[in-house]
């Protein structure tokens, strides 16, 4: 499923337009449940995408693509996350509500 929609959302992009943009990606299940997903499943996520970019558009192309995981970031979690050498950075969604939450994930 992952590859699909991945395919589907830039199937119209010119190698140069997929230069200029960055993917987030969520789970389904996490989307509006304060549940994050593990950094290893985050991590294998992120190594499908990279994959299919790196199919579609090269090694080179798919290497200077930033993936960011976006699904319930928190200040006790982006440590684990961004630990993961495949997440390229984190979308913060809910903690960005919260100034003390928010600027503890900024300051990571």
């Amino acid at each position: 499923m992952l590859s699909r929609q991945f395919q589907k959302g830039i199937a119209g992009l010119s190698e140069q337009q997929f230069t200029r943009i960055a993917i987030s990606y969520e789970p389904l299940w996490a989307i509006g449940t304060g549940k994050a997903a593990t950094p290893e499943i985050a991590a294998s996520a992120h190594r499908v995408i990279r994959a299919e970019a790196r199919a579609k558009y090269g090694r080179e192309a798919a290497s200077a693509l930033r993936i960011l995981y976006g699904g319930s970031v928190k200040p006790d979690n982006v440590r684990s996350l961004m630990a993961q050498p495949e997440i390229d950075g984190v979308l913060v969604g809910g903690a960005s509500l919260d100034p003390v939450s928010f600027a503890s994930i900024v300051n990571f």
